[in-house]
């Protein structure tokens, strides 16, 4: 039986009889149908009733909505109203553009638009590294997908991927401090992206491409790495490379094995399967068995292979 989670977590509004044992009959009746309680609030009370947020984490939306069903049909309690959690946290966007600045009096426009704002662009005009200090470039990042790859989705398409990619953005800023955008791209053209991202670079101080297939992304990545002036990150690869990397390296200090010692298989070489080999061979591992939807992939297999797959294979799988 799969566990509950708070992604499929349900909030009802009840109205209750101020009556000893009527809360317990709720509790009950989530608990009959293997809802976990996950939190309870008092909206208002008197004498006669009491309206309660119920909190309920489940498995699935079908079984929220079964949770949601029995609720109703408790006697003596009104379900008010009822939401799903996760979609209701991500209406109207999780992001939101928010002025740094106060804009109280005629001065204060004056400084942060015209005519105060033509100096700084005189100045960054003169000197462009100064767009670093003087503008949001020093601390934004745009996070870039065209939709053709997202984690457990597949090729769902732009519009579909932007709450990733939302979500994406919220971790840089509440993680690390950085300001960042959701660009969700209506092409799979490599040389498209390319342009576009290149196009828009002025405006940001670095780019994070995520959830784009392989081996696309290869080549995406390698030539913005070399036609940009600032750093160019792979989600799915870099990020996936450094904590596997990691977890290793702390697993290899409990059981005291030199990893150099190691024979490692990787279950997966797409984007991150590819990165994960790639950094285990830098970190010294030789001895490195990348497997595929096609199975073990060694040099001279022609089934599903690409010039990505060949180049890391070379050095792998002795």
């Amino acid at each position: 039986m799969r566990t509950t989670t708070a992604g499929f977590s349900v909030t009802a509004t009840l109205r209750i009889a101020n009556v000893p044992g009527t809360f317990l009959r709720i509790v009950q009746e989530i608990a009959k149908r293997d809802g976990s309680l996950s939190e309870v609030h008092l909206v208002y009370g008197d004498f006669n009733y009491l309206i309660r947020e119920v909190t309920v984490n489940c498995r699935s939306e079908e079984h929220s909505r079964e949770i949601i069903g029995g609720l109703r049909e408790l006697e003596g309690i009104e379900l008010v109203e009822w939401q799903d959690d996760t979609f209701a946290i991500h209406e109207g966007g999780k992001l939101e553009i928010v002025s740094r600045i106060e804009i109280d009096t005629t001065d204060d426009l004056s400084r942060a638009y015209t005519p105060g704002v033509a100096r700084v662009c005189s100045a960054i005009e003169q000197d462009k590294s100064k767009a670093y200090s003087y503008t949001i470039k020093g601390n934004t990042v745009a996070v870039v997908t065209d939709g053709s790859a997202v984690l457990g989705l597949g090729d769902i398409g732009p519009e579909a991927a932007l709450p990733v990619m939302e979500g994406k953005s919220i971790l840089f800023k509440q993680f690390a401090g950085i300001d960042s955008f959701p660009i969700c791209l209506a092409t799979q053209d490599t040389e498209e992206i390319i342009q576009v991202i290149k196009a828009i670079a002025p405006g940001l101080g670095g780019i994070n491409l995520e959830d784009i297939s392989a081996p696309r992304c290869f080549e995406i990545e390698n030539r913005l790495r070399a036609e940009l002036d600032i750093p160019v990150f792979h989600d799915d690869q870099h990020g996936t490379a450094i904590v596997v990397l990691a977890g290793l390296l702390n697993a290899l200090k409990i059981i005291q094995k030199p990893l150099e010692s190691l024979k490692v298989v990787v279950n997966g070489f797409g984007a991150g399967g590819v990165a994960c080999t790639r950094m285990l061979y830098a970190a010294g591992i030789r001895n490195i068995i990348p497997c595929d939807s096609a199975g073990a992939v060694y040099r001279g297999r022609t089934e599903r292979m690409n010039s990505v797959k060949e180049a890391v294979i070379e050095a792998t799988n002795p």
